[in-house]
């Protein structure tokens, strides 16, 4: 199959995750799609992470490490180091279910002539990556769902870089969901066009900050702050019920993990 000239930038932000980014290097470089750059934002590691980097430097195209204001600020940086016209971001503990993430994603790109491309993620065990603890099935995905706190599967969402200089970055005020304001504004303030592919393409480790329950409430807050600021009429009743229409992701079969 013939590749597309489409460059696409992989940005990955990590602060102390020795024990996972090796992981998440090699599920970018062992990516087919030859036209990638792969760019990491570290937040000034003292665990050793920075050695780790170092020891594959040559497998990425970019990367720092200094102090920065949380997450969502070294996301911003590495979108701005980018020089793809498709940006993603992975998590240092997430990795790519197989070699072809990236050019079946190109290849949508390119037939669908869309803004955006998501798809599915698959949780795991953080201590056993074959063991998957649940789906996250991003078709129940629609812009009409953004009310009740619904939305892509983050790490799943690759977008072209314009759209960034468009409508902007990620906003570093919100401590745990700048994510979902950034998909609020731009699949629903902003109406971004969008393809869904029907398949899982991450595999996410479980055990971050959001699935405690402190973080979980103060995530709630932030959504409907970020509904607020992008039109979208909500209630914290309709918020709650995400946790509820998600219950079928932890039923799902057939997991391929």
């Amino acid at each position: 199959m013939p590749y597309s000239d489409l460059k696409i930038s992989i940005i990955t932000a990590v602060l102390n995750n020795k024990k996972n980014i090796e992981d998440c290097i090699e599920s970018v470089s062992n990516q087919i799609y030859p036209y990638k750059e792969h760019i990491i934002i570290d937040g000034g590691s003292e665990d050793g992470t920075v050695d780790i980097i170092k020891r594959h430097e040559r497998k990425l195209s970019k990367w720092i490490s200094e102090p920065d204001n949380g997450i969502y600020d070294a996301m911003n940086k590495g979108i701005l180091l980018a020089k793809g016209d498709i940006i993603g971001i992975l998590n240092s503990d997430d990795t790519y279910l197989n070699e072809y993430v990236l050019s079946d994603l190109i290849e949508e790109f390119d037939k669908k002539k869309v803004d955006a491309v998501y798809a599915d993620v698959i949780y795991v065990d953080r201590n056993n990556v074959s063991k998957a603890i649940r789906y996250y099935d991003s078709s129940r995905f629609s812009v009409e769902k953004l009310c009740y706190g619904i939305a892509p599967a983050h790490p799943t969402f690759f977008v072209r870089k314009i759209i960034y200089q468009k409508y902007g970055l990620f906003k570093p005020e919100y401590k745990i969901s700048a994510d979902f304001e950034l998909l609020a504004r731009f699949l629903g303030k902003h109406a971004i066009s969008f393809y869904y592919i029907p398949k899982p393409i991450v595999r996410m480790r479980t055990g971050g900050n959001s699935t405690k329950l402190i973080n979980r409430i103060k995530a709630t807050k932030e959504i409907k702050k970020a509904c607020a600021e992008n039109g979208i009429q909500t209630s914290y009743f309709k918020l709650n019920l995400r946790y509820i229409l998600k219950l079928p992701d932890y039923f799902k079969k057939g997991l391929i993990v």
